[in-house]
């Protein structure tokens, strides 16, 4: 099988296109010219250069492929129109060409995002049949592109999958927590939440694949978590296992303090025309209690299962960034 990943040189993306080259597939990657590529070159994996926001790039990075995976997004942006562009433009665009330069596609596999979804009520995971809720621009644009992408489903043969926070070797967003605890604090930012879902990158690319070979239904929707709700502390608690450390404290830093520092850095992004990841929106995700979701749909639609809890994960994660001198 020949399959387009994009996002390839990103930390899921990564992921998919060296299980795919593990397990025989053929596989193209869809990059800039100014993306890291060290990676991709040692899988060996051709290239089409480009972006899903340039639309000309994209007929010729559909083409021939039997299924693809796409897993490229923004996940800071200096304004609403940005993340618009990527998540609900570009994402619509790689359809459509997908449509007009390759109809006999096998499988389109969009990687959004549980942040369509917002918080969910005390031990009540969110289903498939919640309706979203997204309470940031990122969480929007992921539902718009969702939209755009499953109004399509009848001429392309489509499957969603939404993951929450993701984290494994080479990731660089939930870096930030473990190197928190490595320094022997955890901060609990906005009061620290009381259920959140969390997955294994390795886990989440071997669902992007599965969804590549299940027959579903086109245009179904799943969930993509390890089945585990947990609390900030039990978190932190795993993360400083992995590490060898004791934390000293948990400190919380009120939601008021958080939006004041947002407002900071909100302004000196605009000052600075520069995209930021901790912004005034971000402090909505930051003030959510409960996020967890029903994974059986996915476990029972595409045949997949999590390989890897949060206790074990953190250990391999945790020895990957020493290795490679993260910590």
């Amino acid at each position: 099988m020949k399959v387009l990943v994009t996002g390839a040189s990103g930390f899921l993306g990564s992921h998919v296109a060296e299980k795919l080259v593990a397990r025989g597939d053929s596989v193209r990657c869809l990059v800039r010219r100014s993306s890291k590529i060290e990676l991709l070159e040692k899988l060996g994996v051709e290239l089409a250069y480009g972006a899903i926001d340039q639309a000309d790039s994209l007929p010729n990075a559909v083409r021939d492929v039997d299924a693809i995976v796409h897993c490229a997004g923004l996940v800071k942006a200096r304004n609403a129109e940005e993340f618009d562009a990527v998540n609900h433009e570009g994402s619509r665009a790689l359809a459509q060409a997908a449509i007009e330069h390759n109809p006999g596609i096998k499988r389109f596999v969009l990687v959004s995002s549980a942040a369509v979804m917002g918080p969910c009520d005390p031990g009540q995971p969110h289903t498939q049949d919640t309706p979203p809720g997204p309470i940031t621009e990122y969480g929007r644009s992921k539902l718009r592109g969702e939209e755009a992408v499953r109004n399509l489903r009848d001429r392309l043969p489509i499957t969603v999958l939404r993951p929450p926070a993701i984290y494994g070797p080479r990731d660089s967003e939930m870096f930030a927590f473990f190197q928190m605890v490595s320094y022997g604090v955890a901060f609990k930012m906005g009061g620290g939440f009381d259920q959140m879902a969390i997955v294994y990158g390795e886990d989440c690319a071997d669902a992007c694949i599965a969804a590549i070979d299940a027959e579903v239904q086109s245009g179904n929707v799943y969930f993509v978590d390890d089945g585990h709700a947990r609390s900030f502390d039990q978190m932190a608690d795993d993360i400083a296992r992995s590490l060898q450390v004791e934390t000293w404290g948990r400190p919380v830093v009120p939601l008021a303090v958080l939006r004041l520092a947002a407002k900071a850095s909100d302004a000196y992004a605009k000052a600075a025309n520069k995209a930021m990841m901790f912004t005034s929106d971000k402090v909505n995700e930051l003030a959510i209690k409960h996020f967890i979701f029903d994974t059986s749909a996915t476990r029972r639609d595409l045949g997949w299962e999590p390989k890897h809890l949060f206790a074990e994960g953190t250990k391999i994660t945790a020895r990957w960034y020493r290795e490679n001198n993260w910590l």
